[in-house]
């Protein structure tokens, strides 16, 4: 028999937002929206709260989460901030923009994988942040899906997965951007590293910092998961549908039946029903947005599998592939 979803979801009401608040000051879990993908928060100073993450996520305690705050107030609360952190905080919060940094003791070693590290933002979405001024507390958050999976963009996304781990999911609509947070490193302020790419561009740091960021290469090797990581998404298999992936710089026409084939922009012409694509002119931000949910909704129609168009250019086009590499990962 199919388990039935014991999760509620919220609206985002005045009354709502107040219940959720007191919910995540209990100590209960919470799914929430962001400008990237749906998060599951708890509070980011209650160990006990936080280590409920990772039992319904099934995530491993090696692999940090991100704490999210409201306002550059509570940064001080979490980590120890340095002028270039501030410099990126300034310009690029509340967005999708995560910064490592030392960590202060108020942070239990639960959220950072035991590190003296903690990676940190403010989040855009609206929701969310009313959210968070109502807690009163930084939240961790990591995405709000079994671990290794693809990340939900939709609260309908959290049900299908989590619904039967979790009371509370707070639906804010579709995320806007679709895919995880940039990363920085910023534990040495004069050699930033971007450890995960987003919608905030290598280039976009290096113009506000006024310095070269060095680009972490992603990492191979199955026991890297049994090591604790400084920041989330960094394994080398992540963001994965249970349906095989296949990556191409160029999808050629051959279209074989029983497999599905993903474009960046639509193709010319009459399709086959197994021929999809993520923007119908091929434009970056809005294939990012659609990327997880066409991941997810192809595999469930029983593909063998799904052959996938990487995205050419720069900007996004970085973190789109940054994805698709981890979840071709085998």
């Amino acid at each position: 028999m199919t388990k039935r979803p014991i999760a509620r979801t919220y609206r985002a009401t005045a009354r709502n937002l107040g219940l959720l608040a007191r919910r995540l000051q209990a100590g209960e879990l919470v799914a929430v929206p962001t400008e990237t993908v749906y998060g599951l928060a708890a509070n980011a100073f209650d160990a006990a709260a936080c280590r409920k993450i990772f039992r319904a996520k099934g995530r491993p305690t090696t692999d940090p989460l991100i704490v999210h705050i409201h306002s550059l107030r509570q940064l001080a609360l979490v980590c120890r901030p340095n002028a270039a952190a501030l410099t990126l905080a300034r310009e690029f919060w509340p967005g999708p923009l995560t910064l490592v940094l030392p960590k202060t003791p108020a942070v239990p070693g639960i959220v950072t994988a035991g590190k003296s590290s903690v990676a940190v933002r403010m989040p855009r979405h609206p929701a969310f942040r009313r959210l968070l001024a109502l807690a009163g507390v930084p939240v961790a958050a990591p995405s709000a899906n079994p671990f290794g999976y693809v990340s939900p963009t939709t609260a309908r996304h959290v049900v299908d997965n989590l619904g039967d781990k979790i009371g509370y999911i707070l639906d804010g609509g579709p995320a806007q951007i679709g895919l995880e947070s940039t990363i920085v490193d910023l534990r040495d302020p004069r050699k930033p590293r971007l450890l995960r790419p987003g919608a905030v561009s290598k280039k976009d740091l290096e113009r506000s910092l006024h310095r070269a960021v060095t680009l972490q290469p992603a990492r191979t090797g199955g026991a890297l998961a049994a090591r604790a990581q400084i920041a989330p998404g960094l394994l080398p298999r992540h963001y994965s549908p249970r349906t095989p992936v296949v990556l191409h710089a160029q999808i050629k026409r051959t279209i074989p039946a029983g497999e599905a084939f993903v474009f960046i922009r639509r193709p010319q012409g009459r399709q086959a029903s197994n021929v999809f694509w993520l923007d119908p002119r091929g434009e970056l931000r809005g294939a990012a947005r659609r990327l997880f949910a066409t991941l997810r909704q192809l595999d469930r129609q029983g593909f063998a599998k799904i052959h996938v168009e990487l995205a050419g250019g720069e900007g996004i086009s970085a973190a789109i592939n940054d994805r698709l590499r981890r979840a071709a990962n085998r």
